[in-house]
């Protein structure tokens, strides 16, 4: 591979144009009310885009009028797209604001406006559960940040934070279905999650759920995370419970998936197949420790070289990070770095670690980089610099490290998300 950090982007950017709005969600809208309202109502990083799709395909292909056309969209500072006269606000993430409880008041005013002939179209991506924000009675905006730094910060994955967030909020846990209810009701969303777990995709605003208030108190208490009065009293409070599958408020729901990471990672394999290399598809729902992943996959990435292969090793899924130092990073960097440290400078083996989103951890901002790459001579590249890897992955600072090489992957936001997306690339040296 004569030009690896080029052939490592062109599979990162596979896998996002997969996922892109424009080019899965257009099949998948239904048709208006044939004399009620339609109703667009979108959360998360993607909302822009496919709040500009869904409103494009309405208004200039369908026709549909001011009268026949209302919704609203709520997506992360920094990821906002043109729309027409629907409006888009820019609220927080990870961590909610003041922005998204607003908005998210507006949202659910529509939904419970939606009458029998209307049809409400909710647009889902990943970040949703931080952009649709409505904390239960006696909860406050500072009490759920709190909360919710807490839990991202001592590792815990995300399908467990989202159970506690849902017991916390009057619109996750298909709340939001019945207050649309009895309008008809379509979902359509991008899986961010692994498994493609609809009722923990933005939290399930719009799904039954299985969670309880049991579990979500045993999860606060397994990581030992401390609970101001408020979120605790909200967790004992039995009107708090999530809306379950045999209630009737989901008779006239649907639910449909219009992309997952599955897709984004068999796109990359087509590329890394017409390049010459075979594909090897680890998974798209991996978890665990960035740093535990990072070693096993080095130590297959170093299997299928010493066998003679020429593969790339593909993977998804969303890893997580128990902060132990003061650095700056996210999983994706994490991964890279300590995939870099575990593969000791081995010739032949290129790697990228992205989240396909744009952004992985940092400062919350639109600008931070989506992961980081990984090429031979990483560690040496960096010991001439000053710059030790072992000592840098054990602060937790991978921004530190890769942005001294130049070797972040900084992409802005892509407008979509479909979690994280992993290539290593394995050439065999002998053969050139």
């Amino acid at each position: 591979m004569t030009d690896s950090r080029a052939f490592l982007e062109s599979l990162f950017a596979a896998a996002v144009r997969a996922a892109q709005p424009d080019v899965c969600l257009l099949p998948f809208l239904p048709a208006p009310p044939e004399g009620g309202r339609l109703i667009l109502l979108a959360a998360g990083k993607g909302a822009g885009a496919m709040l500009s799709v869904a409103e494009r395909h309405y208004r200039e292909t369908l026709g549909l009028g001011p009268d026949r056309l209302v919704g609203l969209g709520v997506t992360r500072h920094g990821y906002a797209q043109p729309t027409g006269s629907l409006e888009l606000v820019e609220a927080g993430h990870p961590v909610p604001d003041q922005a998204g409880v607003e908005a998210t008041a507006r949202c659910l005013a529509l939904a419970r406006d939606a009458g029998e002939a209307d049809h409400v179209v909710v647009l889902l991506s990943g970040g949703g559960s931080a952009n649709w924000i409505a904390p239960v009675e006696g909860v406050t905006l500072e009490d759920k940040q709190a909360l919710t730094k807490a839990l991202l910060r001592c590792g815990a994955p995300i399908d467990e934070i989202n159970t506690v967030r849902k017991h916390l909020s009057r619109i996750k846990g298909g709340r939001l279905a019945a207050l649309c209810a009895p309008a008809q009701l379509t979902t359509l969303a991008i899986s961010d999650v692994p498994h493609d777990d609809l009722s923990a995709i933005a939290s399930g605003p719009t799904v039954p759920d299985t969670g309880t208030l049991a579990d979500a108190r045993e999860i606060c208490a397994r990581y030992g995370v401390a609970l101001a009065p408020a979120i605790e009293a909200a967790l004992s409070d039995p009107a708090n419970e999530t809306l379950k599958p045999e209630d009737p408020v989901f008779a006239r729901a649907t639910y449909q998936l219009v992309a997952r990471p599955q897709a984004s990672l068999e796109a990359a394999a087509e590329l890394a197949r017409a390049a010459g290399y075979e594909p090897l598809l680890l998974g798209d729902s991996l978890e665990g420790e960035a740093r535990d992943v990072a070693q096993a996959q080095a130590a297959q990435a170093v299997a299928q070289q010493e066998a003679g292969r020429k593969v790339v090793l593909l993977s998804g899924g969303e890893l997580t990070v128990t902060i132990r130092g003061d650095g700056r990073g996210g999983p994706n960097q994490e991964y890279a770095l300590a995939l870099a440290v575990a593969l000791g400078g081995r010739a032949g083996i290129h790697a990228l670690a992205g989240d396909t989103d744009g952004t992985d951890g940092g400062a919350g901002l639109a600008s931070d980089p989506a992961g980081a790459m990984v090429f031979p001579d990483t560690l040496t590249r960096g010991q001439g610099l000053g710059l030790d890897a072992a000592s840098f992955l054990g602060r937790n600072d991978s921004t530190g490290f890769f942005e001294g090489l130049g070797d972040l992957l900084v992409t802005g936001p892509t407008f979509t998300n479909v979690n994280d997306f992993r290539a290593i690339v394995v050439d065999n040296p002998k053969q050139g």
